[in-house]
């Protein structure tokens, strides 16, 4: 099939999606054909065509319009289009007209204009495209984060992401520049034998960085997924996040990486990773709390590639590979399972009107289909067979394994990173195991949870299509290497086998032969006990009266892990203890504040503003002054400039 053909009916039925905004049916029709359609381009390049690139006979910004699809562009461009056709089911029935008349067609248009933004930042090749197509995804997606903006958290959150997304534009619009300046073009393309441009890497880092939520850039991340509707939170973690890894990933391939750059990748991936994990678990809101473990899993994705540079830089390749590998397969892992766990808190949303924990409980008898496909991402995003999550750090843990064994300096630092992984994993488990547990097992914490209601099947078919995904590369990793292969090829020329390991094929029977007794132990276990069942009252240690107040909460079932890492996570607690020998009431509550934005962020922001507060006074609106300050300035400059011309 024609590729070009295939991207030019994609652009067609995202702008017939945009045009069709207040007609559902064809909008989805529209933007589903979309998507398709630049799946199969992306398939067609991943599975062996060479890539593709096209160069336009008109000048957009003043330079012909450049575009390149090769495998790097091509295996973001598969998890564009897979999250953006589910997300497109979702919204359907998730975001009505009936419910939502104002938002629910602006909202259709905004979904369409980012992905198609997105679209063109993948696959420009021309710095002031790749910027324009930067700038539609950024504000299209501030759109989406705000459109209940009658919420003040709402607005905050809106408002701190654009205020974010910017700070990264404006790195990126330095590097680009700064980039063209060296070159004499804006085009895009491998430019590593020029090691003068080594030292741009750090403002493409800084860029990219605050886009993908790398800690402590990340501060705008908690608040725009939670407060964002959950078909947008799902494609800003699913989606959004990893266009920031793209340009990571593009531009260590294109440009020569500083010394020590794969070390600090590397690093602040840990870091992202085991404090992701740990803010998520002292989060009540369950949307925050995924939130918080998109941190956890880019710095997963940021191991994976820190090290591949590592090995790359040091010539070591065979167990870079493996690390880059398990990267990039946790690009497309983390994609269907967060977007799946989103979807999933979304329907819990969306039934019982509540994103607190404590409020929920008991919707395994009321959702069955919501809870069975979160509970199916939860253990993929927990990193256990034999689901994807397991199958991409399988592969990280045997690259940092395998240098471990060198016994060097390199060794020194994976096997502490591959410690950090594992307890990142246990960590993940318990945070999963508390998220289940309080909100799909016990009992109705309130008349909502108990009035609670089971997703349409519009709803349910998005969910049930990022778990098959999440099946299919757990039960058959080796169908995948290939993929990957051609991506490390064109990501630097790293010479990566086209056959798998023997022990992913390995690991693919193992997966499958779990998957085969877990089954049938569940069919099994099922067909026993129906009709077996003995109801009766549950012994409740003499007290007469139980409650659902009774149950362990979000915040005291990971109370233990929280006080490890207190003196990061800087919980306040409000206590009112019983103060007399016979019960009386008690009360305690604990906050997780965002602690970087509130300990860092703000009061430099506040010390800032009061900066400018003081110098406000130079403009009182005296014409006198202006014109003095005028020439004081032209005095400096015209010293300045005798100055270099004497040196």
């Amino acid at each position: 099939m024609d590729i070009s053909l295939l991207l030019l009916c994609s652009l067609i039925g995202m702008l017939g999606g945009m045009a069709s905004m207040s007609f559902p049916r064809w909008w989805a029709a529209c933007t589903l054909t979309g998507a398709i359609t630049a799946f199969l381009a992306g398939t067609i390049v991943l599975t062996g065509q060479p890539g593709w690139s096209w160069k336009s006979d008109f000048l957009l910004g003043g330079t012909p319009l450049t575009l390149l699809l090769d495998a790097v562009s091509a295996f973001f461009l598969v998890l564009l289009s897979t999250v953006a056709a589910a997300g497109s089911i979702y919204a359907i029935r998730y975001w009505p007209d009936s419910t939502h008349p104002r938002t629910a067609p602006s909202g259709r248009l905004w979904w369409n204009a980012m992905i198609t933004g997105m679209g063109l930042v993948l696959t420009a090749a021309n710095g002031l495209h790749f910027l324009l197509g930067w700038e539609l995804f950024a504000v299209s997606a501030y759109f989406l984060v705000s459109l209940e903006r009658g919420n003040p958290q709402v607005r905050a959150a809106g408002w701190l992401y654009l205020a974010a997304s910017h700070v990264g534009t404006l790195a990126l619009f330095a590097f680009f520049a700064s980039l063209a300046a060296q070159t004499g073009s804006w085009e895009l393309g491998p430019m590593r034998d020029n090691v003068e441009l080594a030292p741009l890497f750090w403002l493409a880092f800084l860029g990219f960085g605050i886009k993908a939520g790398v800690f402590p850039l990340h501060v705008w991340l908690p608040s725009a997924h939670a407060n964002a509707p959950s078909h947008v939170s799902a494609l800003l973690s699913g989606v959004a996040l990893k266009i920031g890894i793209y340009g990571l990933v593009r531009f260590s391939g294109w440009l020569p990486t500083p010394p020590g750059a794969g070390w600090v990748m590397a690093g602040l991936g840990c870091t992202s990773a085991v404090l992701g994990v740990a803010f998520a678990l002292g989060q009540h809101d369950l949307k925050r709390l995924l939130a918080y473990h998109s941190v956890e899993n880019i710095g997963i994705i940021l191991m994976g590639l820190g090290f591949a540079t590592v090995a790359l830089e040091r010539d070591t390749p065979y167990w870079g590979t493996l690390a880059l590998a398990g990267g990039l397969l946790h690009v497309w892992n983390h994609g269907l399972f967060k977007s799946l766990l989103f979807f999933g808190a979304g329907a819990v949303l969306h039934a019982t009107g509540t994103r607190q924990m404590s409020r929920l409980g008991g919707l395994w008898r009321h959702m069955p289909w919501t809870a069975a496909l979160f509970t199916l991402g939860s253990v993929a995003i927990s990193g256990l067979p034999p689901l994807n999550g397991f199958v991409s750090e399988w592969l990280i843990y045997s690259g940092l394994l395998l240098a471990g064994m060198e016994w060097n300096d390199v060794a020194m630092a994976v096997i502490p990173a591959a410690v950090l992984l594992a307890v990142t994993g246990a960590l993940a488990l318990a945070c999963f195991t508390k998220v289940c547990g309080v909100v799909f097992l016990g009992a109705p914490r309130s008349a909502p949870a108990e009035r609670a209601h089971e997703c349409g099947w519009g709803m349910r078919g998005a969910m049930l299509m990022l778990a098959a995904g999440c099946t299919l590369i757990g039960l058959f990793p080796a169908m995948f290497w290939q993929v990957l292969s051609r991506v490390a090829k064109d990501w630097s020329a790293v010479d990566m086998s086209s056959r798998a390991p023997d022990a992913l094929y390995t690991l693919g029977l193992t997966h499958v032969a779990l998957a085969v007794l877990g089954l049938a132990a569940g069919v099994g276990t099922i067909w026993f006990l129906r009709n077996r069942v003995r109801r009766s009252v549950t012994w409740d240690c003499g007290f007469s009266a139980p409650s659902a107040r009774m149950q362990y909460t979000a915040g005291s079932f990971a109370g233990i892990i929280n006080e490890w890492f207190a003196w990061i996570l800087r919980p306040t607690v409000h206590e009112i203890r019983p103060t007399t020998f016979f019960p009386s009431a008690a009360q305690c509550a604990s906050h997780t504040p965002e602690t970087v934005l509130e300990h860092v962020v703000e009061p430099v922001g506040h010390k800032i503003l009061r900066l400018a507060d003081k110098a406000s006074g130079f403009q009182h609106g005296r014409v006198q002054s202006y014109i003095f300050y005028l020439c004081v300035a032209i005095l400096v400059l015209s010293a300045a400039a005798i100055l270099s011309g004497r040196s």
